[in-house]
């Protein structure tokens, strides 16, 4: 997911316009696209299949310059996420080599990556990812879906989440192979939901950039999807578990409320008969 710049002046002018106000995908008029989520409302849930092609798109083509480092392998195996096997997460995760230590010489050493380990990082630090970048520091993903808004409105917010996943989704898709007419883009690329519309990143999907395990026909709009759900439940992996927990605290509140309500009369009933006595 990058796009090698000539100009690290240009590259660090998209930056900051992606860094300082993410709000616009609402705010600034920009808009999105209007998407159905499987994980939306009280009541949704995250769809295992998609989740498990969303780590397929990041793994294989995000993952070249986007870390996720707030994300272990082990979660990769969560039941109410992509729910992978433990021994597949194990050898996926063993391909990678980890710093670690110090030894009882004093001295870090390296050793394959394991399950209790964060997901490996595309570069080293910072500065190697902006050199590498044209001077564009590629944002973490973990949280991508959270820092992003895409709706405005209380109750729209309250109902279907800040829209952030909306905002990524059609960033995804914005993408533009020649700018409107009069628009100078320069070594950037031209998006047409991103705030100013000129983006450091290149286009990421095309289309057949993955080849699904489970036979799924990878258009640039299933990929943008399944990419985008997987950052979502990457961004809380435990929605399932607290809509749930909130449903159940609806029941017992209305179960509490109605005996209050009963007891209530049951007990002022005898005083208000003898009152109109």
């Amino acid at each position: 997911m990058r796009k090698t710049l000539k100009t690290r002046a240009a590259a660090g002018a998209a930056v900051l316009a992606l860094t300082a106000a993410p709000s616009f995908a609402a705010g600034g008029g920009v808009g999105v696209i209007d998407h159905d989520w499987s994980f939306e409302g009280p009541f949704g849930t995250f769809d295992k299949a998609e989740l498990q092609r969303g780590w397929q798109v990041y793994s294989q083509v995000c993952s070249s310059c986007h870390s996720m480092e707030y994300l272990h392998y082990r979660d990769l195996s969560d039941p109410n996420g992509p729910a992978l096997p433990p021994e597949q997460v194990k050898a996926m995760a063993a391909e990678f080599e980890v710093e670690v230590g110090p030894d009882s010489e004093g001295e870090m050493f390296t050793r394959p990556a394991i399950l209790s380990d964060k997901l490996a990082k595309p570069f080293p630090n910072k500065e190697a990812a902006m050199s590498a970048n044209g001077g564009a520091y590629p944002p973490d993903l973990t949280l991508i879906t959270k820092a992003r808004t895409g709706y405005t409105g209380i109750i729209k917010q309250m109902m279907e989440g800040t829209g952030g996943v909306e905002y990524v989704y059609s960033l995804m898709l914005g993408y533009t192979e020649e700018p409107p007419e009069g628009f100078d883009v320069g070594d950037l690329s031209y998006n047409k939901y991103f705030p100013g519309h000129l983006i450091a990143m290149g286009q990421p999907l095309y289309g057949d950039d993955v080849e699904y395990q489970d036979g799924t026909e990878a258009t640039i709009e299933q990929q943008a999807h399944d990419l985008v759900a997987f950052l979502a439940w990457a961004a809380e992996p435990q929605m399932v578990e607290r809509k749930q927990a909130g449903l159940r605290n609806i029941i017992l509140l209305i179960i509490f409320g109605a005996l209050v309500w009963y007891s209530n009369k049951k007990l002022w009933k005898p005083i208000k008969e003898g009152g109109e006595a």
